[in-house]
């Protein structure tokens, strides 16, 4: 399965009043895009994205673990140490999916409301893993094993040229080994030393037998 990230150019921002009085900044916006050709030339189909929204609604967004980093990650995973903001709210909308996310007091956080406050414009990339398949047309339709990472990354640079984002987010190959999603580099290179490991020891054992039919001869 591939790293699939797509960027969103533009999201709200605004501040509301908790019911203590303490203000928090939001974002919000068009996270998701189902149905429509984007500019990598990638399509996720409405069920798909459906699908998936439905799973990360109720094992992220519903329990408050649904985090997001401040930048491009170049992995699956949601590092804790850059975690910026929580999406607190992923709905669907005609073909898109809003979302609404909390700017958090993290380190990471401090510094997105820093460039928020100072006007920088940000956007939000979704990141995610799966397969692609082309169709007639030449365009990559995301397959319905893709699962959501994060349906929002805070980036700098959404506008990013296509071949930036297609060095960087599919660059790499992943799969799952048992319950851990690793790197299909990383993956191969253990089984190649597992592999090494095994004719190794077979030699050992052939020349231990070799050595113990000559003592008994």
């Amino acid at each position: 399965m591939k790293l699939i990230r797509e960027e969103i150019e533009e999201v709200k921002v605004f501040i509301a009043e908790g019911k203590n009085g303490k203000k928090s900044l939001y974002i919000e916006g068009v996270f998701l895009q189902g149905n429509i050709k984007n500019r990598n030339g990638r399509m996720y189909p409405m069920e798909t994205l459906r699908r998936e929204v439905g799973r990360y609604n109720e094992s992220y967004v519903n329990s408050g673990r649904a985090l997001g980093e401040l930048g491009h990650p170049d992995g699956p995973t949601v590092n804790l140490d850059r975690v910026s903001h929580k999406i607190v709210s992923l709905k669907e909308n005609g073909s898109n999916f809003i979302g609404k996310a909390k700017i958090l007091s993290t380190p990471m956080g401090k510094i997105a409301e820093s460039l928020l406050s100072e006007g920088v414009k940000l956007g939000v990339s979704s990141r995610g893993i799966g397969s692609l398949k082309q169709n007639n047309e030449g365009v990559n339709i995301v397959a319905d094993d893709f699962m959501l990472a994060t349906a929002a990354d805070i980036v700098a640079d959404p506008s990013a040229p296509d071949a930036f984002v297609e060095g960087i987010m599919e660059g790499k190959e992943w799969v799952w080994e048992g319950s851990i999603l690793r790197e299909k580099s990383v993956s191969n290179l253990k089984n190649r030393v597992e592999q090494l490991t095994i004719s190794r020891e077979l030699d050992e054992k052939k020349i231990e037998l070799f050595n113990d039919f000559l003592v008994n001869l």
